[in-house]
């Protein structure tokens, strides 16, 4: 070989060094072309495998192992160099500290591909069998091996240009209450990034809202700093996670049940079949096939209202699904109403009723004031006509009163108590949007 590369160099005239190191570099470009070639096929035949493992080793291996043999290509070229030259980048000393921080670095980088490829893989092999995977602990998990790996990379690193690990660590705590302290606002958005996944309020893809702070959505996205959530007009709202340590959070999506809680007012003149309705009304709640009877069900009469007598209706669904919950609400109000119906009563709304007494009792006064022949006294007193056309106008004037005196129902005084259907503090009033 030493003879070919000799003969080679008198006739181009090159020095032999100088077509060594060429050929060195050239080796590594078609080695690191076959490999390339090689790994691209491998891919392929991965691709048509039931497994997503071996998809992830691949993954791993496609680029770090592309840098180590260009790193070693050029390591070696430089070594055939190094003693035809004195520049101190080719010294061989240097040389060994950055062949051997080559390797740190493709296996650091190797492994922290291959830790992000079995995470994905992870997760993809879990929801092919359709089971449950916890994205927030994976995703928590996965950014703690690769830090763990990125930081024994650097270690090593240092360890081999002959740094002192343990010099930069005592600079390191002198500068780091500085840091600490301009920093302490990203420092508390990370330990809360890492609170929350120690307790796990919630996980991604959850519907949360807070009641102390106008947050409500579903999570995207929990990084270390900020968690993403999408709002339900699809607005993305960037929430630091120190927020979530100091607010009460609530996740309506590990919800068992939907609540209906409602009131419902019949008028006072059905007064003789409210018995009947409530007992009907209790029957169809407890044989709802969408209703979850084993919960809390209450159907009683509850109150005598200011313009109704009132039925608490008070029963949870099987569901959670929101759209799912407010189809069965819908069925089982309409029904409600049809029982009520059924029993010759009316749902109520807000009335008052006015009843006027003196107005009958002065026009009864009148009729018998006037004398039973008033034609009579017309034509003998002019004063008797003045009175009897006085008390015809009085009579007149208690006629009117009289009609008025019938039950004037009138919408103008609102019940000032709850609107009709209120939900005593449950899901009928939930403005919220999510599918738990």
């Amino acid at each position: 070989m030493q003879d070919l590369i000799d003969n080679l160099s008198g006739m181009v005239g090159i020095p032999g060094w100088a077509i060594k190191a060429f050929a060195i570099v050239l080796a590594a470009l078609l080695l690191e072309l076959v490999y390339r070639i090689f790994v691209n096929h491998l891919d392929r035949l991965t691709e048509k495998s039931t497994h997503l493992w071996d998809d992830a080793v691949v993954y791993a291996g496609k680029r770090p192992v592309s840098l180590l043999i260009w790193w070693q290509g050029v390591i070696m070229a430089a070594r055939v160099i190094a003693p035809h030259t004195e520049v101190i980048t080719f010294d061989a000393s240097l040389l060994n500290a950055i062949q051997q921080l080559g390797l740190v670095v493709a296996a650091t980088w190797f492994f922290y591909r291959l830790t992000s490829g079995f995470e994905k893989a992870f997760v993809e092999e879990r929801r092919k069998r359709d089971e449950y995977v916890d994205l927030t602990t994976t995703t928590v998990l996965g950014r703690i091996v690769r830090i763990a790996f990125v930081i024994t990379g650097i270690l090593t690193g240092l360890s081999i240009l002959n740094i002192p690990i343990s010099g930069l660590l005592a600079a390191g705590g002198v500068g780091g209450i500085a840091v600490g302290l301009a920093a302490r606002d990203l420092l508390a958005n990370f330990f809360g990034g890492f609170t929350v996944f120690m307790d796990r309020p919630f996980s991604v893809g959850d519907w949360v809202r807070s009641p102390d702070r106008e947050i409500e959505g579903t999570v995207e996205h929990i990084d270390w700093r900020v968690t993403r959530i999408r709002k339900f007009d699809k607005r993305p709202m960037y929430v630091p996670n120190a927020t979530f340590t100091t607010v009460t959070l609530e996740n309506p999506s590990r919800m068992t049940h939907r609540r209906i809680a409602e009131h419902i007012g019949v008028r006072y003149d059905d007064f003789s079949v409210v018995r009947k309705v409530v007992e009907a009304i209790r029957e169809y709640i407890m044989n709802h096939d969408a209703l979850d009877t084993t919960q809390t069900t209450m159907v009683h009469f509850d109150r005598f209202g200011a313009s109704s007598l009132d039925i608490m209706i008070y029963c949870f669904t099987k569901t959670v699904v929101w759209t799912e919950y407010h189809q069965v609400r819908e069925d089982v109000l309409l029904s409600i109403g049809e029982i009520i119906e059924s029993h010759g009563a009316e749902v109520a709304f807000p009335t008052r009723t006015l009843k006027i007494d003196m107005t009958e009792q002065l026009a009864d006064e009148v009729r018998e004031a006037i004398p039973a022949d008033s034609a009579a006294l017309q034509g003998s007193d002019p004063e008797a006509s003045s009175s009897t056309s006085d008390a015809r106008t009085a009579s007149s004037r208690a006629r009117r009163d009289k009609k008025t005196s019938k039950q004037v129902k009138t919408d103008a005084s609102r019940d000032k108590r709850e609107p009709r259907g209120g939900d005593v503090g449950g899901d009928s009033g939930d403005g919220g949007e999510g599918n738990a």
